[in-house]
């Protein structure tokens, strides 16, 4: 994937404000989907534990969490 197009994705996720019932039913602000140039794109945010080994037992304290973004194509899911 060009260089550009990756700037414009990541751009993208760090703008996204289009939260709904649909996208985020819990109201997490974790998931979300957009198009750039034709093609579907998810992102997410998963919180681990410090050892990224399993989920954190509380993602709201830094000192304990690993946040992990990942970006990928629609077809990739």
């Amino acid at each position: 994937m060009p260089e550009e197009t990756v700037a414009r994705l990541l751009l993208t996720v760090r703008d996204f404000e289009d939260f709904n019932a649909d996208n985020d039913p819990h109201g997490e602000h974790d998931f979300g989907a957009f198009e750039v140039h034709g093609t579907k794109v998810f992102w997410r945010i998963d919180c681990y534990d410090r050892d990224c080994r399993y989920g954190s037992e509380d993602a709201s304290d830094p000192e304990r969490t690993t946040r992990v973004l990942t970006v990928m194509l629609a077809e990739e899911y």
